[in-house]
């Protein structure tokens, strides 16, 4: 009689080992429990994750800034976000936004961006630009080593327009190779995120620098972003002769290689720069690349770009050419006046067609190149790339599905910095243990409201906007005095 009472209690201690057991599993799985309390509940959402590719009606549990509950069963939290009827998406990651400053944060918010990186022009100061956004940010931040305001800082014998172009026209003495070499180095050990590249405002950089940064970038496992030496299709200084250039850097000294704006690059040759890097990845180089959804480009006038040859490398002339300060249309006569002046301009370059191949592409991240915003007009791709994409090219031209676009505005980025970076594998997910950083929107309403004409417009639709599980935008309008974002930034190093 002892002997069965034992069995019996043994396996009364089993069952309920069992027990906890699966209901560890559950909560382990994501289910929570109701009776958990957590910061931040989203309730009732449509939650789509590139990466498991789960899209499915989910509640989501959010506590310390990270994801702690994915459910179907009811969640209750101190901060409850009802979501349905609404899409619940990872945070996009923006690789490529020059305006690094509040009113830009507060811009990208709203179009669902909660990270905004600086990774194609970057910094000289890689220690200071992070310091200066600290405990100020509205999003999570972060920046490249440039190539450009380092070789600047070295070869340029004043801060004017003269003299700065002139270095940038001129090729680097090996004293100061050294110098910019030394100064890569320390931006990379200071945590930068990438390598900062912009050969087509450097002309005066030979093939062998170009080769010593890459090498460079390959010693930090650092990816290079890059905008190459020329675009277009006028032999010999082609779009595609550029990509050979980097392709080459990237295969021989083993860096990986980031193409920023590929359409602005390609113009209507998009697609052939587009099947060379598809072949350089099929034979196994790191190689990726991006695109804004305009068909207008953006830069300072008086930057290389603009040297003479532009109308016969663009194909076009003055009156594709908007002055942003006033949105005119440039003549012979202003194009000198502003190109001694220097300023920002709107360049119409883009076929629509080259525009919607890219967006299309699967492998094609999306990447605003936003402008910092210094008066009423600026390009509208700062303040509304994402919400385009998802409004224009998904829901009305049907270019490509929700989901594909979703993981080229998160997943992709987030695996393109990782390797540099470990912060990016908790970004660009919806999976318990990722950052909350999180966007909410409508896909049937989605839309960009910013334009040429009236660029400083939020885009409408992005409902609800977490960083590090803080509501940045509720309800579709900005939450004040908020300043969760932080610093997205590779590992310190001596």
């Amino acid at each position: 009689m002892v002997q069965r009472e034992r069995r019996v209690s043994v396996r009364l201690l089993m069952l309920a080992g069992a027990c906890l057991a699966a209901a560890a599993a559950l909560i382990a799985a994501g289910r929570g429990s109701a009776t958990d309390d957590y910061d931040v509940v989203i309730l009732h959402g449509r939650v789509m994750d590139p990466e498991s590719k789960l899209d499915a009606v989910r509640n989501i549990g959010i506590t310390d800034g990270k994801i702690r509950a994915i459910s179907t069963e009811s969640l209750n939290g101190r901060t409850t976000l009802d979501a349905q009827g609404l899409v619940v998406a990872p945070g996009f990651i923006d690789l490529h936004e020059h305006g690094q400053e509040p009113r830009n944060y507060a811009f990208q918010a709203h179009d669902g961006v909660t990270t905004s990186l600086e990774l194609e022009g970057g910094t000289e100061d890689v220690a200071g630009w992070y310091a200066e956004r600290e405990g100020k940010s509205l999003i999570n931040f972060g920046v490249s080593i440039g190539h450009i305001p380092v070789r600047e800082r070295v070869l340029a014998a004043g801060p004017e327009i003269a003299a700065v172009e002139a270095a940038n026209h001129r090729q680097a003495m090996p004293e100061e190779m050294a110098k910019i070499r030394e100064q890569m180095e320390k931006g990379f050990r200071e945590g930068a995120l990438a390598e900062g590249m912009g050969i087509n405002y450097t002309p005066g950089a030979s093939h062998q620098e170009i080769v010593e940064m890459f090498q460079l970038a390959a010693k930090y496992g650092a990816p290079v972003h890059v905008h190459l030496r020329y675009a277009g299709g006028k032999e010999p200084e082609t779009g595609l002769a550029a990509l050979e250039e980097v392709i080459a850097a990237a295969a021989t000294t083993g860096a990986p290689l980031h193409v920023v704006h590929i359409t602005s690059m390609g113009l209507k040759h998009t697609p052939e720069l587009l099947a060379m890097i598809e072949g350089a990845q099929k034979h196994g180089l790191d190689v990726t690349t991006e695109c804004y959804p305009y068909t207008a480009a953006s830069t300072s006038l008086e930057s290389a770009i603009f040297d003479p040859g532009w109308q016969e490398r663009m194909s076009i002339t003055y009156k594709d050419i908007q002055w942003a300060a006033t949105g005119e249309r440039l003549t012979a006569e202003t194009f000198e006046k502003y190109r001694k002046q220097g300023g920002v301009v709107v360049i119409h370059v883009i076929p629509e067609e080259a525009a919607r191949t890219a967006v299309a592409n699967p492998m094609v991240m999306i990447g605003s190149d936003g402008m910092p915003i210094t008066g009423a007009k600026v390009h509208p791709r700062g303040q509304g790339s994402y919400a385009r994409v998802l409004g224009h090219y998904v829901r009305e031209e049907k270019a490509l599905d929700l989901m594909t676009a979703l993981r080229k505005m998160t997943l992709l980025p987030a695996q393109r910095l990782e390797k540099r970076a470990p912060v990016f594998r908790d970004k660009g997910r919806i999976r318990l243990g990722a950052d909350a950083d999180i966007t909410v929107f409508d896909a049937a309403r989605v839309i960009d409201r910013a334009t040429f004409d009236e660029p400083l417009q939020t885009s409408d639709g992005i409902q609800f906007v977490l960083v590090n599980g803080v509501p940045v935008v509720r309800d579709g309008k900005s939450v004040d005095g908020v300043f969760p974002g932080r610093a997205a930034r590779a590992p310190l190093t001596k």
